[in-house]
């Protein structure tokens, strides 16, 4: 996976977080726990407002194809897809969690593919 990347995570979402994958099968929360793995944890009060947090919401770009989504990133209770309340666990939430704007991601998808995305713009809020 060829990243240009820095994941900083908020110690709150980091710890709650890590109890959602405490309490979810494996398989489905590798990606994630990969992230959170080689994540750099700071301070609540800490974390630049340019970051992906837990209930941001994010404005990315495929870089393949030009085509722009927003999100909003949720827990998995919270995610509504017709909402765009996208779960942390679903491939491209973990992905984008902890990035910041400007930073770009190759991530892996279902059947070799893989998707270059670029965070353009967050938007902090309460989850």
């Amino acid at each position: 996976m060829t990243q240009s990347r820095s994941v900083l995570i908020s110690q709150r979402d980091h710890d709650r977080l890590q109890s959602v994958i405490s309490k979810t099968d494996p398989d489905t929360v590798g990606l994630l726990f990969d992230e959170l793995d080689s994540a750099t944890i700071v301070p609540d009060d800490e974390l630049p407002d340019d970051v992906v947090a837990m209930g941001s919401r994010v404005t990315f770009e495929d870089i393949d194809t030009g085509a722009q989504s927003t999100i909003q990133l949720v827990f998995p209770h919270q995610a509504d897809a017709a909402a765009g309340r996208i779960s942390v666990l679903a491939p491209v939430g973990a992905a984008l969690i902890g990035l910041r704007v400007g930073e770009t991601i190759e991530w892996p998808l279902p059947g070799g593919k893989v998707r270059n995305l670029r965070v353009i713009g967050v938007e902090r809020g309460a989850e």
